[in-house]
């Protein structure tokens, strides 16, 4: 015979308390709040009390919200990870066309030189860079958009209901951001530096693969150009082109990748 919070419990009752309770837990990760809470109401019967059934849904409904939005973040950068990108894009295929909607465009920006980084400064210190960096990318972003870590040293930027020459503008802003930050403040010598790709489009609804293979491409041109630098196909001449000031200083390379 056990004693559970002053009611006393026989038999197989211990048991069928925890199974309830652990089916709630499960249905509670589905969402299926209705039958979550009928398990814990058969749990608290089976206790010979009565706690509010309601606060412990909601409970579990807060658990399950923080657990959620912790499985789609990076543990490294705190930003939005691969699981969290791949899920916001396949919504906004299956989002309804909205009269007047700019379409999806897509940036991937890079760390300049980022193996030296490590090389120079030991990965516990790259890590803190990349932890600064995607704070500057977060910095602006328009309402709907979002950063998510992409892989390694990138990231992308998923810019919804933005056209080409507001998506080049919020990532000419970052990239600049970037350049004058005093990273000077992690170590004397440090210097940091992003390189982009922007890419747009414009059909509902949107060619997510596409649309990411270009910003991609993008990305490379932008690489090839010296760096620290966005690049963007100009939709009317098909040329690649570099955004802001790089534009004034350097010429592109059309070869076939940044050209197909």
């Amino acid at each position: 015979m056990s004693t559970v919070t002053g009611s006393t419990i026989t038999g197989g009752q211990p048991r069928a308390v925890a199974r309830h309770t652990a089916a709630a837990e499960e249905l509670a990760t589905e969402g299926r709040w209705e039958e979550a809470y009928e398990h814990l109401r058969s749990a608290m019967q089976l206790l010979g009390g009565r706690p509010a059934p309601a606060d412990e849904l909601d409970r579990l409904r807060r658990e399950h919200a923080e657990a959620r939005e912790q499985s789609r973040r990076d543990s490294l950068t705190d930003s939005y990870n691969r699981r969290y990108l791949d899920e916001r894009l396949v919504d906004l295929l299956d989002a309804p066309v909205r009269t007047g909607a700019l379409g999806l465009s897509v940036a991937i920006a890079d760390a300049d030189h980022f193996k030296q980084v490590n090389d120079t400064y030991g990965h516990q210190f790259g890590d803190r860079v990349l932890q600064r960096l995607v704070t500057l990318l977060d910095v602006d972003l328009p309402r709907g958009a979002f950063c998510a870590r992409y892989g390694g040293e990138e990231f992308a930027l998923v810019l919804p209901d933005l056209d080409l020459t507001a998506a080049i503008r919020v990532c000419e802003a970052a990239r600049a951001r970037v350049d004058r930050h005093p990273w000077a403040e992690l170590d004397p010598g440090l210097r940091l530096t992003v390189s982009a790709g922007v890419a747009h489009s414009s059909v509902h609804p949107p060619e997510v693969e596409r649309v990411i293979g270009a910003a991609d491409g993008m990305l490379y041109a932008a690489k090839q150009a010296g760096r620290n630098a966005v690049a963007y196909r100009d939709p009317r001449s098909g040329l690649v082109c570099l955004a802001g000031a790089a534009a004034r200083r350097r010429a592109i390379p059309q070869t076939a990748r940044t050209t197909g």
